[in-house]
C-alpha cells in the first residue's frame, strides 16, 4: 500500500508540475501575442489614414486627414501616459513616439524648421508616416498594458 501512495504522489506532483510550467508557457504566449496584436492595432490605425488620404481628392482635405491623425494619437498617448498604471520605462517610450508623431506633424504643416509637405506628394507622405510608426515600434518599447490602453483609447476617440 505503501509503494501505491507514493506511486500516485509522484504522478500528481509530476502531472502538477507540468501543468505549472505549461500554463507559465501559455501565458508568454498569450502575451506575446496580445503584445503583437495590440501594434498591429497602431499600425492599422495609420494604414487606414494613409487609405483615406488616398481616396480623398482635394488637398487639403488629405492634409486634414492626416493631420487629424495624428492628433488624435498624440491625444492617445497623451491620456495613457497620464495613467497611473503606466511605468516609467513606458512612459519614456510613449515620449519617443510622440517626438516622432511631433516631427511628422511639424514636416506635414511646415512647423518648426521643416519645409511643408508640398500637395502632389501627401499620398507619399502619408505612406511614409505609415513606414516611420513601423520602424518606431521596432525600437521603441513599450509593455503590453500601454500598448492595449493606447488601443483602447484610440477606440473611445475615434
Amino acid at each position: 500500500m505503501v509503494w501505491t501512495i507514493n506511486h500516485i504522489d509522484r504522478k500528481v506532483t509530476t502531472m502538477v508540475t507540468r501543468t505549472f510550467f505549461g500554463a507559465i508557457v501559455m501565458m508568454f504566449v498569450l502575451v506575446l501575442a496580445g503584445n503583437a496584436g495590440a501594434k498591429e492595432h497602431i499600425q492599422k490605425y495609420f494604414n487606414d489614414t494613409a487609405l483615406k488620404v488616398q481616396a480623398a481628392e482635394d488637398p487639403v482635405e488629405k492634409r486634414e486627414i492626416i493631420d487629424e491623425s495624428l492628433h488624435k494619437m498624440m491625444t492617445a498617448l497623451d491620456r495613457v501616459q497620464s495613467s497611473p498604471l503606466v511605468s516609467r520605462e513606458d512612459i519614456d517610450g510613449i515620449d519617443q513616439y510622440k517626438t516622432v508623431l511631433q516631427e511628422k506633424q511639424d514636416e506635414l504643416l511646415g512647423n518648426n524648421g521643416f519645409e511643408r509637405v508640398p500637395d502632389s506628394q501627401l499620398n507619399a507622405f502619408s505612406v511614409y508616416v505609415v513606414q516611420s510608426m513601423e520602424q518606431a515600434d521596432r525600437t521603441i518599447t513599450i509593455s503590453l498594458v500601454t500598448a492595449l490602453l493606447i488601443v483602447i483609447i484610440l477606440i473611445l476617440i475615434l
